[in-house]
C-alpha cells in the first residue's frame, strides 16, 4: 500500500472510529508508561540506500514495552491503517511502508503513538533529494584503489605526490597508514603506518585493560615549507606530524591535545597549524616550526543555549580568513586571523552542518549540511544566504576550486560529487562510487577526492578520485 493509499485508509479509518465512539465512552486518558525511552529509527528497506520518494521505508523500535500497540500517524494520517502494530515479546517492532512519488524532501515527522501503556514519540523520515547524473563529459575523472578505509586527501604540486590517511574500524584500530601516491600515475610511492597508542586506562570487553590500537590517522595537510604532514588521530583525541619525503613519524602529540580532531590546515603564510577539535568550541593551533601548542581559537555560538561544534575547515592564506562549521548549532564562524576577530553567521537551513568551503573573490562560503542535504552559498560578508541547492544525500564535505569557479560536494548517501557554480546552478552530478568521504581542490584545476567501501566485496569504494576540466 503506498502512503496516498494509506492516507485515504486512515482518514475513513477515522471517520469510522468516530461514528462507532459511544456517547459515553471510558476515559481517553489510560495507564501511561514509565521511564519510556524507546530507540526508533526510519531507514530504507535497502540497507544503506537513502530514502527517495517512491522508496519504501522501514520503522524499527526497541526497548518498548511487550504487547504495546503502536499506530503511526503523519499528521492526521494514520500510517497503519490495518490496525495497530504489536510490540512483541522483545520489545521490538518492525513496519515497512512504501512513500509516494509525490513525497516531499527534507525530515517528516512520524508520530508513534502507544497504548498498554500510553507513551508518545517522534521519528522524522529523511527524505533525500534524488539528483540524476550528468555532466561527466566535462572532466577526465580518473580512480584507483589506495587502502580500506579511506579519509582525506591532499595534493603537493611542488613534488607531484598526492597524499591520504586510512584507518579500519573502530578502536581498537589495528589498520591505518598515510599512504603517498604519484599524482599522474596514482602508484603507491611511500607508506607508513602509526605507531601504537599507550594504554587508555580504560577497562577491556573481558574485564582487562582496553587494547588502545593505533594512533590511527583521519584528517590530514601539508606543510610544503617543511614538508611535512599534518594529521588528526581522532580516536586518541591527538595528532602528529610526519616528514613527507621519507614517510616517517617526526613528532606524535600526547593524547588528549586535541578533542576529537578532524580537519586539519596549515597556513604556511603565519606558520601555523589549525585543527579542529570536534565536540568543543575550540580550534586548537600549533606552530609549524617548533611543533608547539599555542593558545586556542575559541567560537562562541550566537544561539541562546546552543553549544559550537568545531566541524570542517578551510582557509586563504593571502587574506588570512579561516573558516569553521558548526555541526551542533548550525553556524559559521569567520575568523580572521591578521585582526584577531571571529565573526558568527547563522545558517537558516542547514541541519547537522559539517562541510565548508570559501572563495575569497566573491567572499563566498559553501556549507555542506548531512541532515538537509543541501549546499547552502552566504555571504561571507553579513551572512545572507544567497543560495540553497538540494545536492543529494548527506552531503559530507565540500571544497570550492577557483579555476573553473566551482564547488564540488562530496554526496556520502547518494555516491555521487556535484558540481554547483556561485550561482547556486547545478553543472554536473558525478558518479563517485560508494560513499564519497572527503574531497579537495588543489588551486591548478583539479579536485582530488576518496571514498569509503560498503564491506569486503565492495569494488567501488577505498578509491582514490582525480577529477579535471575535459580539454
Amino acid at each position: 500500500m503506498t502512503f496516498l493509499s494509506r492516507l485515504r485508509a486512515g482518514a475513513s479509518a477515522l471517520v469510522l472510529m468516530s461514528i462507532a465512539a459511544p456517547l459515553y465512552a471510558e476515559s481517553v486518558y489510560t495507564p501511561v508508561a514509565k521511564d519510556f525511552s524507546p530507540v526508533i529509527r526510519a531507514a530504507s528497506a535497502q540497507e544503506g540506500a537513502p530514502v527517495y520518494a517512491g522508496s519504501n521505508v522501514v520503522i524499527t523500535g526497541e526497548r518498548l514495552v511487550p504487547g504495546q500497540e503502536l499506530t503511526l500517524m503523519r499528521g492526521a494520517t494514520v500510517l497503519n491503517a490495518e490496525g495497530p502494530i504489536v510490540v512483541d515479546a522483545e520489545g521490538r517492532f518492525r513496519f515497512e511502508l512504501t512513500l509516494d512519488a509525490a513525497a516531499a524532501t527534507g525530515q517528516q515527522p512520524v508520530v508513534v503513538l502507544a497504548e498498554k501503556p500510553a507513551a508518545a514519540q517522534v521519528v522524522n523520515v529523511k527524505i533525500s533529494p534524488k539528483v540524476a547524473l550528468s555532466g561527466a563529459e566535462k572532466f577526465d575523472i580518473t580512480s584507483g584503489p589506495v587502502a580500506n578505509g579511506l579519509y582525506q586527501v591532499i595534493h603537493n604540486e611542488k613534488t607531484g605526490s598526492v597524499y591520504v590517511t586510512s584507518a579500519v574500524g573502530r578502536p581498537p584500530v589495528k589498520v591505518s597508514e598515510v599512504t603517498r601516491l604519484d599524482a599522474e600515475s596514482l602508484k603507491v610511492t611511500g607508506q607508513v603506518s602509526p605507531p601504537e597508542a599507550p594504554p587508555s586506562g580504560r577497562p577491556g570487553p573481558d574485564g582487562g585493560a582496553a587494547d588502545p590500537g593505533l594512533f590511527a590517522v583521519y584528517g590530514l595537510d601539508i606543510d610544503r615549507t617543511h614538508d611535512r604532514l599534518w594529521v588528526s588521530n581522532t580516536r586518541q583525541d591527538s595528532i602528529a606530524v610526519y616528514d613527507a619525503k621519507e614517510m616517517a613519524l617526526v613528532k606524535q602529540f600526547e593524547p588528549g591535545t586535541v578533542s576529537h580532531g578532524r580537519d586539519v590546515v596549515v597556513d604556511e603564510t603565519r606558520g601555523r597549524a589549525y585543527v579542529a577539535a570536534t565536540r568543543t568550541n575550540r580550534i586548537e593551533v600549533f606552530d609549524t616550526k617548533t611543533l608547539e601548542k599555542l593558545e586556542p581559537i575559541e567560537i562562541t555560538t550566537s544561539r541562546r543555549g546552543g553549544q559550537w561544534s568545531s566541524m570542517a575547515l578551510d582557509l586563504d592564506e593571502a587574506s588570512g580568513i579561516l573558516v569553521n562549521v558548526s555541526m551542533s548549532s548550525n553556524e559559521v564562524a569567520v575568523v580572521d586571523l591578521n585582526a584577531g576577530s571571529v565573526k558568527v553567521l547563522p545558517l537558516s537551513g542547514a541541519l547537522a552542518a559539517s562541510g565548508v568551503a570559501y572563495d575569497p573573490q566573491e567572499k563566498l562560503i559553501f556549507v555542506a549540511s548531512q541532515q538537509s542535504d543541501n549546499l547552502l552559498i552566504v555571504s561571507a560578508e553579513d551572512g545572507t544566504i544567497l543560495h540553497d541547492v538540494p545536492v543529494g544525500a548527506q552531503p559530507l564535505n565540500v571544497t570550492f576550486e577557483p579555476v573553473s569557479r566551482q564547488a564540488f560536494v562530496a554526496n556520502r548517501g547518494s555516491g555521487t560529487i556535484t558540481v554547483v557554480n556561485t550561482k547556486g546552478e547545478i553543472t554536473a552530478n558525478l558518479d563517485a562510487g560508494s560513499r564519497p568521504n572527503q574531497l579537495r581542490a588543489d588551486g591548478l584545476g583539479t579536485v582530488w577526492a576518496v571514498n569509503k567501501s560498503l564491506g569486503q566485496d565492495d569494488d567501488r569504494g577505498n578509491m582514490i578520485w582525480r577529477i579535471r576540466p575535459s580539454k
